[in-house]
Formats: C-alpha cells, structure tokens, sequence
C-alpha cells in the first residue's frame, strides 16, 4: 500500500508536476508514474501492469476516481495483483496514442479514463474505458474487471501474451498512410467543401450529430476554399455555424471562451471544461472571418476569448496554462449556471426580466434546473422588440454581464491546470500573434513576446524542447507537434516584429525536427525523436482531430520557413509529405483539416511581401485588413549584406529616398516597389 504521512495515504505521484497525477497523489492505489521503477517491478514480480490514462479536465475520469481508485478495498486488489501506473495525457500522447489505439481495437471505441491491462514488457492485452464500482450502465464492475483479469494472467499467462503480440502487430500498421502522390490542386479544397455539406447541420451549424465538437479546422478550411472559389455557399456555413456557437452555452456568455464540446445538438449543454487549445483554434477562425466579412461580431468574440485567456489562463511570466475543469465544488458546470432569483438579485427586477428574457433563463432552467445563458433571437430583433437601440441595449448587456461576472468571481472556481505545454502555447502564441496583426493591438504583440521567450528562455535545452513546465520545472522530451507549433508560431513572430532571433530559433527547430522525427520512407514524421525512450511502438502523428497534427503543421511550418530562407530541403520534404498525404486527405477531409490548409499555401507561390522602413503601421493596417492566408512577411529597416544572404526576399532591396517602402512579388514576378499605401493595396488584390 502507499506509505501513510499527514495524509492517510500518498503514493510515488506527490514527486510529479502535472495537476492530474497530483490529484492521485493521496490515493490508496499504490500508483507509479511511467518509468524504469514501475517496469522493472512488472517484470521482476511477473505482474501484469495496469495503464490509466486521463487528464485534469477530464470529468469521467474524477467519478471513476472518486468511486474506484479512492476505495481502500478496490486499491488493495490493484495493489496485490498490478503494478498500477498513472499517466496524463497530455503529459505523453505518445502513451496515450499506443494504448488508446489497442483499447479501440478491442472495445471498438475509446476515451477517457483509458485503462489498459499490459504484460511485464508493455505489450496490451486487454482494456476499457469508465468501468463503475458495481455493475450498472451495461458495464461490468471494476472490481470484477480486474480479479478476471488477473485470474487470465495468472492462468494463461501464454494466451495473454500471445493477445498482446497480436494486437501490438496490429497498433504498428495504424499511421501509415497508403495513398499515391497526388498533385496539390484546387480540387481538393472542393472536395472538402462537399464533404462538409453532406454532414453540415442545417438548423444549429457545425458537423455531425451529437455530442458536437468544434470542427475549427473544417471552417478554416472553408474560409480559404471561399477565397479561391468565391462560392457564398462555403461562407454561410462558417458563418451560420460561427454565429450559432457564440450564441449557444457552449460559449462562455458572462466571462468569454469556449468549452470543449456540445453534448446537443444546438450548442446548448456543453463539458465545461475550456481547453487552451479549443480557444486558439476558435480565437483564429472568428478573426479570419472578421477580415473576410468585416463584421464586428467576430472581431467581439476573438477579442473575448483573448481577454479570457489573459484574465484567467496566464502565468505572471507569460505562459499560457492548459486548461480549466468541468467541475467545482464536485459538481459539473455549477461554476456557470444561474437561477433567475439570482439575476434578479443582482440586476433587480425589471433589468432581471429583459436580461433572462434575452438569455433564456427560466424558473424551470434549461439544466439540471439551473440556467445556462444562451441566446435564441439576435441582439437587434430584440432590441428592436423593447423599443430600444441597439447600442443602449448592447450597453445593457454588457453592464449587466459585468455585474453577474463580479458575483460569480466569489463562486469557488473550477480546477485549473496550471501546467505549460509547449505545442498548446505555440498555438496560442499564433492566435495572439495574429490578434495583433489584424486588429492591431499592441498588446497582443507585448503578450506573445512575452510568451515566445518564457518558451525559449524555460523550455529550451540547447537545440532541443522540452514538452512541459510547471512551478519552476521543465521536464519530458518534446514531440513533433512541439516543435511544429512553436517553430510555426515563431516564424510569424518573425514576421510582426522583424526580430531575426525568432527566426533563428524557428530554424534551428525545423533542423532538429527534421533530424529527429523525420521518416523518408514514408514521407510523414513520427509522433517521438529518435532521442526518445524506445517504446513497444513508434506512432505517427497523422491526423487532424481536436487540434492539427504534429505531421500536417511540421509540413506547413517548413514550407513558410522555405519562403523566408530559401532552404530548398525544406521546401522539398514540406512539398513531398503533402503530396504523400493528400489523396487520403481529399476523401477524408474532416480528418485532415490542417493538411488542407498547409496544402492551399503550397498550391500556388504565395504572396512574398517586404515592407522597408520604421514608419509601416499603415501598410499593415491595410495588409491585415484583408483575408490572404498565403502570404510570408518581412519588415525591416537597414539592410546588412548578412541579412540579406540569410532571408534571399531582402536581397537587393532599398528604400526609396528615405520613405517606407513596400515590395510585393508572386508566382515569380515581382511588382515596383511602392511608397504610397494605395498603390500596395492595388498590388495585393
């Protein structure tokens, strides 16, 4: 059992960093962290090894905590019979991807809690998911799971590990893409286009049934099939579906930011739980259709998400942590619903009325007999409706969101993990990056400064990352989708600031990414660095889900850095991985949303534009205003010959007299360079 302290019980995780190993620290499970320590008693007491795997926003993963895992009678059967490992994640996803792959394999779907059953050597043979402390809900109980499991290990250990072979043969095929190389056209932007119609909901926006997740991808996807096409069709959907979400209690309606998914099918009832990424993703598509339409609305809510992220998901030196929970006081989503005495409360009476009125607040609620706000008619018919104008009206909505946000502030908060993971910070370094690009708030650029060197200065380890930091501590090898993001992120940070020491650094990582998890046999890169621990299988890190993958954004990343440097090796294994994926991606777009994106900058030579001269703000303003996804930027003052040997767009470039000026070539030709802004506007269209 775990050694007894001030707590009855604490276990081998109380040395750990991440907030969900943590929260198993004091559980009577005797749990181990990942390592040489637990292997090694597998194998040394020939015990079957038990694998669970979740993370701190995970809210079936705390009912199985609170039922199972703290129950003294059910830890003493998983400490006589298992070595007993706990795993986050989002700490390993290469962990996670092996195992999650098995447990689909046998069960025919996953999730999370993962827990799989694995021999002494790591092979699995058996797994499930959510398994309850008696039997219920179809499933059998814990307890049963793991005393028949132990009774198969101890009985036919041979069975057991002749399953394991079999299904460890079967994990090391899933990651190879078997398509041929296909020449990057238009058409495959069509073809997604199709497939996201034939699965588009009519009535709420989004894809698919429920639960609903966000599908960033798919409309960022859209948006550039919209500016090649010019077809209106592929705008409404991101639009209606963009609309549709902001209005639904998916969204945040007092504070800002999104929860992870809808469990309906309106985007009424989400998980609570806010992940950093979901909102980099989402902050990044409602600015690109801010410039695409001009619409205030989406400029509002990305200017939300940000305020949320700073206010609530920062570090005091600039990290961004990794996300919030479902759950407070034990209770899922009690953080962020209302009753109508309460509103009324606040607001008093007669504000109370319009204000739940408009947010469909009722005494008979809209969950578990509480409320949570969303929106059913648009602001200006409501307006409308109480012969009120619709700025009077949005200043009511935002005085009185300002009042329910004071009261709810002195609620006791969600669980927040506070753990700082390179690839989710590089993805909102991007979005905060391009915050400042297109809506030109110096704030934005001060806050993904501070980011990019937190990062570089924490995280670094020579030409290498490490993939987390938490109090004080980095630790863990990076994987390709750290490497991928934070190099791409940099590379637009390059591009606002003219710094050349965020090009540098994206350069030296797209040269220790290429070395270190780059596969020319098959064209793609691996999920782990050849540097990394051997595990029972080296994974690929192939498609787009929640986030892009570590495969498709390495290949985007390399591909712009090729525009700036002119390093042919990366253009070539940016363009080949992409030729190699992309039938496969064609088909299955819905999997593939980033590869589709990288794969419409690599279609066509992008847009090269240098601007010359301290005095540029005006040329970004109008370069920004607009929506041109394929486009490397380079700002500079005085050119050394260093300088211009190292970024090949700056050779030979000078100012006209002293003015700022702006160069701007395509597809191999390059237009006179301008001193005025109209004439830049002309060029750019």
């Amino acid at each position: 059992m775990s050694e007894k302290t001030e707590h009855e019980f604490t276990n081998r995780l109380i040395h750990e960093t991440s907030p969900y190993l943590l929260q198993h620290a004091h559980n009577p499970v005797n749990w181990f962290p990942w390592g040489e320590e637990a292997l090694q008693k597998a194998k040394d007491e020939n015990k079957p090894i038990l694998v669970s795997i979740g993370y701190s926003a995970c809210h079936w993963c705390h009912v199985m905590e609170r039922e199972s895992f703290e129950d003294t009678t059910i830890a003493r059967i998983m400490n006589e019979r298992f070595v007993n490992i706990k795993i986050d994640r989002e700490e390993r996803p290469d962990i996670d991807q092996i195992y999650m792959s098995a447990v689909q394999a046998i069960a025919g779907n996953g999730g999370w809690p993962l827990n799989a059953f694995l021999t002494p050597e790591g092979e699995p043979f058996y797994g499930g998911t959510y398994f309850p402390p008696k039997r219920m809900y179809g499933r059998p109980s814990w307890a049963d799971v793991l005393v028949s499991i132990s009774k198969h290990w101890e009985e036919n250990p041979e069975t057991a590990k002749e399953q394991a072979k079999n299904l460890t043969q079967h994990i090391q095929q899933i990651g190879n893409i078997s398509g041929k190389d296909t020449t990057l056209t238009p058409a495959l932007l069509e073809s997604a286009f199709t497939n996201a119609l034939g699965t588009f909901d009519e009535t709420y926006g989004g894809f698919g049934n429920p639960p609903k997740f966000l599908h960033t991808m798919e409309l960022m996807t859209l948006l550039r099939f919209h500016k090649r096409s010019k077809n209106p069709k592929a705008l409404e959907l991101v639009e209606f579906t963009l609309r549709k979400m902001a209005e639904g209690g998916i969204y945040d309606q007092v504070g800002g930011g999104f929860s992870r998914y809808s469990t309906d099918a309106r985007w009424l009832v989400p998980h609570f739980e806010k992940m950093l990424y979901d909102n980099a993703l989402l902050s990044r598509v409602y600015l690109e259709t801010y410039q695409v339409t001009k619409d205030e609305f989406y400029k509002k809510i990305a200017e939300e998400i940000f305020t949320y992220i700073l206010r609530d998901m920062t570090s005091e030196k600039g990290g961004f942590f990794s996300a919030e929970d479902a759950d407070s006081e034990g209770v899922e989503g009690k953080f962020y619903v209302w009753t109508p005495a309460e509103i009324e409360s606040i607001l008093g009476k007669e504000d109370a009325e319009n204000f739940n009125e408009f947010f469909d607040v009722s005494e008979s609620g809209n969950f578990e007999h509480q409320n949570i706000l969303n929106i059913k008619i648009s602001l200006e018919e409501f307006a409308k409706q109480k012969s009120m104008s619709v700025a009077d009206f949005e200043k009511f909505l935002s005085d009185s969101k300002a009042k329910l946000f004071e009261v709810r502030e002195k609620r006791i908060r969600p669980g927040l993990d506070d753990k700082i993971l390179v690839s989710w910070n590089g993805m909102m370094l991007y979005s905060f990056i391009q915050g400042y690009n297109i809506l030109r708030n110096e704030t934005y650029l001060e806050v993904a400064k501070k980011n990019a060197d937190f990062l570089l200065e924490n995280l670094t380890n020579g030409k290498f990352l490490y993939r987390t930091h938490k109090d004080g501590k980095s630790h863990l090898n990076a994987y390709l989708q750290d490497y991928s993001k934070f190099g791409l992120a940099l590379v637009e940070l390059f591009s606002a600031t003219g710094e050349k020491k965020y090009l540098d650094k994206a350069k030296s990582l797209a040269s220790t990414m290429i070395e270190e998890f780059w596969d020319e046999e098959s064209k793609t890169f691996y999920l782990t660095g050849k540097s990394h621990e051997k595990l029972i299988v080296r994974s690929k890190d192939i498609y787009d889900g929640a986030v892009p993958s570590g495969n498709s954004v390495a290949l985007d990343f390399l591909l712009r850095l090729h525009v700036l440097t002119g390093n042919e090796k990366f253009r070539a294994i940016g363009q080949k991985g992409l030729e190699n994926i992309a039938e496969v991606a064609g088909k299955y777009s819905s999997s593939f949303g980033y590869v589709l994106m990288a794969s419409d900058f690599a279609m066509d030579s992008p847009k090269e534009i240098v601007i010359l001269g301290e005095q540029n703000e005006e040329f970004l303003t109008k370069l920004y205003a607009d929506f041109y996804p394929n486009k490397v930027v380079v700002l500079a003052d005085e050119i050394s010959e260093e300088l211009a040997q190292e970024i090949p767009l700056l050779e030979g470039r000078t100012k006209i007299g002293d003015k700022t000026t702006a160069f701007v070539c395509e597809n191999f030709i390059c237009k006179l360079p301008v001193t005025e802004v109209a004439d830049f506007v002309k060029q750019l269209d």
